[in-house]
């Protein structure tokens, strides 16, 4: 590969701030915050792959087709994955273009549209758990399950909500073009949303299949198979702690993988949030990753230069 390779993995909330910032422009806007950051990062000489979360703009296609149903063809889930690659993609590589520009760096963005294989024989098949798409009625929901084969579950009290699997990214179909595209210089936008699943048949053709593959666990599978210097995930904190939210939460400034694993044991971090992201990281490190970040967008260069962020290592 070329000079240093880094994945660089953000969240949602990159995208969306809060409830009152759902818009495609205010994601735009907050898109371009992101984006000076990882410029900022490109011109420290980082060659850089980024994927993507797109759970909030999923949903909110699921919500519109729903809406619209009794006018126009619902869309199926891989096809929302799609979507979103391309609407995210679009954002990010406009805003880091524009960025580029800026700073008069020769570089560019490029959006690839990712497909992940996942294994059909994945027990996550067999126990749908992410929920997707707006609440609905009981009835609503078991004429879905009948009609459409839709798996249902009651979420809390709140209502009935579809659930899809969540199956472990196998192989990114598009590895090659990603890592051509880094050789010869482009930032490359890739497995958005955690790729768009989809299954190998005997001959090995493709399908998509109504699942959500964990965008942490897709973008550790790339960092792992172009064998990246750096996996860095921006998130919602500037630091990882121990006991978070509680009087005595403690910032973890660095920690080896045996540390990692012993916290993820003892249960420090939450299922829905932090556990993914470690969990994601410890596969990099242990595939033979050097290092990896993790760290809030407007910290990522300081995390870089070692002054915040929590450095995990092998």
């Amino acid at each position: 590969m070329t000079k240093k390779v880094a994945v660089v993995a953000i969240g949602g909330n990159s995208l969306i701030k809060d409830k009152n910032h759902q818009t495609v422009p205010d994601q735009y806007q907050a898109a371009k915050e992101t984006c000076y950051h990882i410029a900022g990062m490109i011109e420290q000489g980082w060659d850089v792959a980024i994927g993507h979360g797109n759970g909030p703009q999923v949903g909110f296609i699921l919500r519109r087709s729903e809406l619209a149903r009794h006018e126009l063809h619902e869309v199926p889930l891989d096809v929302c994955g799609a979507d979103t690659q391309g609407a995210i993609g679009y954002m990010l590589q406009q805003n880091l273009q524009n960025e580029f520009l800026r700073r008069g760096m020769k570089k560019q963005a490029v959006t690839v549209v990712t497909q992940v294989v996942v294994d059909r024989n994945d027990p996550a098949f067999q126990n749908p758990s992410k929920p997707i798409g707006s609440f609905m009625t009981e009835e609503e929901a078991i004429r879905r399950r009948d009609q459409e084969g839709w798996h249902v579950v009651e979420d809390a009290g709140r209502g009935w909500r579809r659930v899809v699997p969540s199956p472990l990214p196998k192989m990114v179909k598009e590895q090659d073009a990603v890592e051509e595209l880094l050789r010869k210089g482009f930032v490359v936008i890739t497995v958005g949303g955690g790729g768009i699943p989809v299954v190998e048949n005997e001959k090995g053709e493709l399908e998509g299949v109504a699942a959500v593959i964990d965008k942490d666990y897709a973008s550790s599978l790339l960092a792992r198979s172009i064998k990246a210097d750096l996996f860095l995930i921006s998130t919602a904190v500037e630091k990882v702690y121990l006991n978070y939210g509680k009087p005595d939460q403690k910032a973890i400034d660095r920690m080896t993988v045996a540390e990692a694993k012993q916290y993820m044991a003892e249960g420090h971090f939450a299922k829905g949030s932090m556990l993914p992201k470690i969990q994601a990281i410890v596969w990099f490190l242990e595939a033979g990753g050097k290092q990896a970040i993790i760290t809030n967008p407007e910290n990522i260069e300081r995390a870089l230069r070692g002054e915040t962020g929590t450095l995990i290592v092998p």
